[in-house]
C-alpha cells in the first residue's frame, strides 16, 4: 500500500477547547475505504529542548515535578514556543539560558519529535549544545527546578534501565550520546 492509500482527508472540525497552551478540536475525516470518522485533535504550538554537553563530558539536567503525572522527572531543558512563528532554535536558546544559565556557542539540531502524532501536534525541535559558557538562570515565575550535572554516560544509564522516562530526554540523550560518539559534532 501506498502513502496516498492510508491517508485520512479531514473534511471538517469544530473547536472544543482554546487553552492557553493547547487547543482541542474535533475533526470529522474520510477514512481510505471512504467511511467517515470522528478523530480529536490537540494542536500545540511546538517546543525546542537542549543537550548540552560540555568539554569533559558532563551535561545538565533538570529536576522539577511535573503534577500531570505527580513525580519529579529528570529531563533535559525545554520549553514551549511562544508562538506557531517562533524559530525553534531561537526557542532551545532561551530555554538553555532561562533554566541553566549557559549560553551555547554551537547548537546542532538533532531530531523534530513528533510527540504523539496519533493525536496531538506537537513537535519538539531537539538541539544538541556545545561551547558552552555559564551565565546566570532566569527561571519563569511559575517554574521550580534543580539542576543536575553528571557524565553524559551516566545520563544514558539512567535511560537504559529506565530510570529516566521522559520521552525527549529520552530521545535527546541517546542522540547525542550517538552523534559524538560518531564524532559528527565535538563537545
Amino acid at each position: 500500500m501506498n502513502d496516498n492509500e492510508l491517508r485520512e482527508v479531514p473534511v471538517s472540525s469544530e473547536s472544543i477547547y482554546d487553552g492557553i497552551i493547547l487547543h482541542v478540536e474535533r475533526w470529522q475525516v474520510r477514512c481510505p475505504d471512504g467511511q467517515m470518522a470522528p478523530r480529536e485533535i490537540v494542536r500545540h504550538n511546538g517546543a525546542a529542548a537542549v543537550v548540552p554537553v560540555f568539554e569533559d563530558g558532563t551535561t545538565i539536567l533538570v529536576r522539577q515535578h511535573r503534577v500531570a503525572v505527580d513525580r519529579v522527572t529528570l529531563e533535559i531543558p525545554a520549553g514551549k514556543l511562544d508562538g506557531p512563528g517562533e524559530d525553534p532554535l531561537d526557542c532551545a536558546n532561551r530555554e538553555l539560558g532561562e533554566e541553566t544559565g549557559l549560553r551555547a556557542g554551537k547548537m546542532t539540531l538533532l531530531t523534530s519529535l513528533l510527540t504523539t502524532p496519533g493525536f496531538c501536534t506537537e513537535k519538539i525541535a531537539i538541539y544538541l549544545a556545545t561551547g558552552l559558557s555559564q551565565g546566570s538562570m532566569h527561571l519563569d515565575a511559575d517554574e521550580f527546578l534543580g539542576l543536575v550535572r553528571m557524565p553524559l554516560e551516566e545520563a544514558v544509564g539512567m535511560v537504559t534501565r529506565g530510570e529516566i522516562r521522559d520521552g525527549k530526554t529520552i530521545c535527546g540523550l541517546l542522540l547525542a550520546k550517538a552523534a559524538l560518539d560518531a564524532g559528527r559534532v565535538q563537545p
